[in-house]
């Protein structure tokens, strides 16, 4: 006979105290309950984040991303244990793409940083995208504050990939590091001009052995490219670096070019002014993903919904007429309410 064991739903004055305490155990079942679809976790989980509200915020919050095979995973763990090595407490934040079809996720991230994962001043937390456009999770702000109120000095947030909605981890970071390749000539062409405008520093990664030389031209190429970018308001100026996270090579270097930046925009006040933006930037993104969800979860319209998605894939409707009569009936019942 088999014995079913429920999970137990801790207080939460246990989530606080035990988050506070740096219980990493505690904190995984806090991201996991953030992270929750269920309304009563929800509703506890904002209570939670309400309370150590006052003890996060004083980490570097970091947004890495970059081409498909340009060794993200590769290049964090490197970067991590250097950090880890200075001291600092590293909490990395991996979002692996949700199959839109199978609604599951890889989450393997952990063994492919395996040494970091291993490493007791880092924390590595995978979590599946899901339908989230962006490169991050829906509840990715919530994860960081509870990191932080958790004793962790840096942040690092692992995105899908490069692509239009990629842009999305701009808004939640205070540094946004783009890795890319050699190759740039090729990688010119096909990168959005959008996330270039948007990196702080690109990292030219894997630039060793015979390499180097195709490494130093791509320095010249993407910089140029950067150049033809019209100034920061925060006056800072992005930089080009080099780096392999195989030989570690360049990875200090990256950590300074960081640390520069912070220094320059602490003092000029654009630091203060960026997370402030964080901030409305999550209330609006709270906003738009509720909308969505009571949308599609209202009782009347997905019954309806069943109905109008033939009249559109059989195009006896247009999609965008279909679209407002669905709002319509979604309005209409809920000032009926």
């Amino acid at each position: 006979m088999k014995v079913k064991f429920k999970s137990k739903r801790l207080t939460i004055k246990e989530y606080t105290d035990g988050i506070l305490d740096k219980n990493r155990v505690i904190l995984s079942q806090a991201i996991t309950l953030v992270e929750s679809k269920l309304t009563k976790d929800n509703e506890l989980a904002e209570e939670v984040i309400n309370t150590i509200i006052p003890y996060a915020g004083n980490s570097l919050r970091i947004g890495i991303t970059g081409v498909p095979g340009v060794g993200k995973s590769t290049f964090i763990e490197a970067f991590g244990k250097h950090l880890t090595a200075l001291g600092k407490k590293v909490a990395v934040l991996t979002i692996d793409p949700s199959s839109q079809r199978t609604k599951g996720s890889i989450l393997g991230d952990k063994t492919r940083m395996e040494l970091l994962a291993n490493d007791p001043d880092a924390y590595v937390r995978p979590s599946a995208s899901g339908s989230t456009l962006g490169g991050i999770h829906s509840k990715t702000r919530e994860t960081i504050l509870l990191c932080e109120a958790a004793g962790f000095d840096v942040i690092i947030i692992e995105t899908v990939g490069v692509g239009q909605s990629e842009t999305s981890v701009k808004g939640l970071v205070d540094f946004f590091l783009l890795l890319m390749l050699y190759n740039a000539g090729d990688e010119l062409q096909g990168i959005k001009r959008g996330i270039m405008e948007m990196a702080d520093a690109i990292a030219i990664n894997k630039v060793d052995g015979d390499n180097m030389r195709k490494g130093q031209l791509a320095k010249r190429q993407y910089q140029n490219a950067l150049h033809m970018f019209p100034p920061n308001p925060n006056g800072w100026v992005p930089t080009v670096v080099t780096c392999s996270a195989l030989t570690n090579d360049g990875v200090a270097g990256i950590w300074k070019v960081i640390t520069d930046y912070k220094q320059q925009l602490k003092e000029n006040g654009f630091f203060e002014d960026n997370r402030k933006q964080q901030n409305l930037n999550w209330m609006e993104e709270t906003i738009k993903y509720h909308l969505e969800t009571d949308f599609y979860e209202h009782p009347e319209v997905k019954e309806e919904m069943k109905n109008m998605r033939d009249l559109v894939v059989n195009e006896k409707a247009p999609a965008i007429t279909v679209a407002k009569q669905l709002l319509a009936l979604y309005h209409k019942t809920d000032a009926n309410k």
